[in-house]
């Protein structure tokens, strides 16, 4: 699920005829080394294809354009190793919609001061050339992301793949499609929103369904097929029978095992990538979907709980992002306040993502007060430890806000051993009551996406690329 289609990022340098064709020759040859180190650097997410030199105004703009319409390019990053005119980048800068990246460096990270000449001067101006394309891109409110140093050190190099994620997000965005199986939790204020403007500003389709479609496709999956997904579960995750006959526990775990191929069967024939589910919309289904959330968000789905298509849309990007690694979606449940150790317990009913589990997890059946339904089975594990970002979008009427506060995720230390259900702890910066207090006051969910691979800083980059508010808390 998390295979996307191949992407590469385009590198296009920028100079001008003015400087001979013995500077351009040495131009072009600086720039394939750099795109060749760093392609074998083994830090870049993506491959990185060398253009030819932008030294003509219609040069730019049918590089460009070209950009926009080949899919598999994510964006373009641009270093101006010579003084490139800013009026050559006008139109073809007007027309990229795509994400875009200037690399303020140079080739060489020293001055050669025993033998710089004028020669060198002007092939190597790129102080002079970065201030030329920055006014241009400001005066054309271009949204871009500015990486500053030495191309080659560790710091740059980070900070350019990180960007390459984001861009890559950036682009799936527009290919996120979410199957809405059932309406949102009733009463419940957070999780409404504008479909139509989420879909022009971030790109998200999002489709409603009876639960009796899904229904249908549930229930016409074999018995053969359910058994062997069974098989692949015994091999994967510890067996808690608990207090039930083994019988009967299996029967629970299969009915999971049955909606888990019944749900992604329904969601890969229409091309979604994330889903909702609602404990308050169940007709004709023996379970909450639990397990078979988990294993799908395990894939790479995004998902969210109580019809929360915001957050499952959210979700399914920021896994695009993170490359489904440590991020998933997570609910405030309870607090620790004991002075000096308070904190945030993260869970849901069920539904909490596999990817931030530290340990193996083991499947539990036990009951579910919400539904009305029989036991379900759900994966039960703790939570890893580290630095991450936790996010939530709310919709305010006139327009949508996006919080992200930082967090410090810790492994559990006490035992819970009548909490059917996995756990995530983390305390919350700058500190519990200030965190807290700020998230309350601007308004952020009780539904959120947590990542420990991701940064504020990659959230608030794609942020500026969709136009959309944000509130940091850190």
């Amino acid at each position: 699920m998390m295979k996307l289609a191949e992407k590469e990022f385009w590198f296009v340098v920028g100079s001008q005829h003015l400087y001979g064709e013995e500077a351009l020759r040495s131009v072009k040859k600086d720039a394939e080394e750099m795109v060749e180190a760093l392609n074998n650097s083994g830090k870049m997410p993506y491959p990185i294809v060398l253009k030819e030199l932008a030294v003509t105004a219609d040069t730019i703009t049918n590089i460009m354009k070209e950009v926009n319409y080949r899919d598999e390019v994510a964006g373009v990053i641009t270093w101006m190793h010579t003084f490139s005119p800013a009026k050559m980048w006008i139109r073809g800068t007007k027309l990229l919609q795509k994400p875009l990246l200037h690399l303020a460096t140079q080739f060489n990270e020293s001055i050669p001061w025993k033998t710089i000449d004028m020669d060198f001067m002007n092939l190597n101006q790129s102080a002079h050339g970065d201030r030329e394309y920055g006014f241009i891109n400001a005066r054309l409110d271009k949204r871009n992301k500015i990486v500053v140093g030495y191309w080659n050190s560790e710091s740059v190099m980070k900070q350019v793949a990180d960007w390459m994620d984001v861009a890559a997000s950036y682009n799936e965005s527009f290919a996120i499609k979410v199957a809405r199986f059932g309406d949102n939790m009733r009463n419940v204020g957070v999780t409404e929103g504008d479909k139509v403007e989420a879909q022009i500003q971030f790109g998200w389709v999002v489709d409603y369904f009876g639960i009796g479609d899904l229904v249908q496709v549930v229930d016409a999956v074999t018995d053969a097929e359910v058994d062997a997904l069974f098989e692949e579960y015994r091999k994967l995750y510890e067996f808690d029978y608990g207090d039930y006959e083994q019988s009967k526990w299996e029967a629970h775990v299969k009915v999971q095992a049955r909606q888990e191929i019944g749900i992604r069967r329904f969601l890969e024939e229409g091309g979604y990538n994330a889903f909702t589910s609602n404990f308050e919309d169940l007709y004709g289904m023996q379970q909450l979907p639990g397990l078979a959330v988990q294993r799908l968000m395990a894939d790479g789905y995004g998902f969210a709980g109580e019809g929360d298509w915001k957050t499952a849309a959210i979700d399914r990007l920021m896994k695009v992002m993170a490359h489904n690694e440590n991020t998933g979606f997570m609910e405030d449940y309870t607090y620790e306040l004991a002075a000096g150790k308070e904190a945030i317990l993260e869970s849901h009913m069920m539904e909490v993502d596999p990817t931030l589990a530290v340990n193996k997890p083991k499947i539990v059946v036990s009951p579910l007060s919400m539904g009305d339904r029989e036991d379900p089975a759900r994966l039960v594990f703790d939570g890893k430890a580290g630095e991450g970002v936790v996010v939530s979008m709310a919709d305010f009427g006139t327009h949508y806000k996006l919080l992200i506060n930082e967090v410090t995720a810790f492994e559990p230390t006490e035992p819970a051993p009548n909490l059917p259900v996995a756990r995530v702890l983390w305390e919350v910066k700058p500190g519990f009551h200030e965190g807290v207090h700020a998230w309350i006051e601007a308004g952020g969910g009780h539904h959120t996406v947590v990542s420990l691979n991701l940064t504020t800083d990659q959230i608030l980059t794609w942020a500026k690329l969709v136009d959309l508010e944000t509130v940091v808390i850190k």
